[in-house]
């Protein structure tokens, strides 16, 4: 079963990675300094890029496994509100879920099969909840199998329960969508003023290259070296400020 907390590249998008990432240190070097000698010279970065690449693409199967989980949720809901038993609900879930997301290919769907498959041999809810929620690596699944053990040892209108909780999860989803799609424009904004500095450098490089040349001999070498790892501090940093977690 799929460990969600980690992305193991194949070999296609690892040499993928590396092409980019080395297309991307050249690129930014030369339009620094001007010289394309130091931007072979610093293709070799490239390979530091499949690591980033591969938690992009875990972050990215997470949010989609947590958008659906959102919608597994409503549908959920709706089944318990419909009369529907708990067990029975989970079974009928992963063909209603199929309706809104028009297909069986995405991960939760693969999950919601598993859990189905299970409980038709016999195991309880809680068990093929808690291995989704340990390997899903989501604060959402995990408190949603919480409740469903607490449930299953207390006691109580387990029903009455279930609905509820996925209710307030779904809303808490529902708010961080809308918050993610709010700074959706200032991230894009924030990495076109990144890369707004090295077009600039790269294009009067271009265009007036005897105004730049200063700064690509003497004590100029150092003031961009300065410039440039300033720059890819700010980049850092910028990222760091438009990565909000709720």
């Amino acid at each position: 079963m799929t460990e969600y907390g980690h992305y193991e590249l194949s070999r296609l998008e690892r040499m993928a990675a590396i092409s980019i990432g080395a297309g991307a240190c050249a690129l930014l070097v030369g339009l620094m300094y001007g010289t394309w000698t130091l931007a072979c010279a610093a293709a070799p970065l490239g390979l530091l890029y499949p690591k980033h690449y591969a938690q992009a693409l875990c972050k990215r199967r997470k949010n989609k496994l947590r958008q659906h989980f959102k919608e597994a949720l409503h549908a959920l809901s709706s089944l318990l509100s419909a009369g529907r038993s708990v067990e029975n609900a989970f079974l009928s879930l992963e063909a209603d879920l199929a309706l809104l997301l028009g297909g069986t290919k995405s991960d939760l769907m693969k999950e919601l099969g598993v859990i189905a498959n299970r409980l038709r041999n016999g195991d309880p809810l809680d068990v093929p909840l808690q291995d989704f929620a340990r390997r899903s690596d989501l604060a959402e699944v995990k408190s949603f199998a919480d409740v469903i053990t607490i449930c299953k040892k207390a006691g109580g209108d387990m029903v009455e329960v279930v609905r509820n909780t996925s209710q307030f999860i779904g809303e808490k989803l529902d708010i961080e969508l809308e918050v993610s799609v709010l700074i959706a424009q200032k991230r894009f904004e924030s990495r076109i003023m990144m890369v707004m500095p090295y077009l600039f450098v790269g294009m009067l490089g271009l265009v007036a290259g005897d105004y730049m040349e200063p700064i690509h001999q003497g004590f100029g070498w150092a003031l961009v070296t300065l410039v440039f790892v300033a720059l890819l501090g700010c980049s850092w940093w910028t990222a760091r400020i438009m990565d909000i977690r709720l």
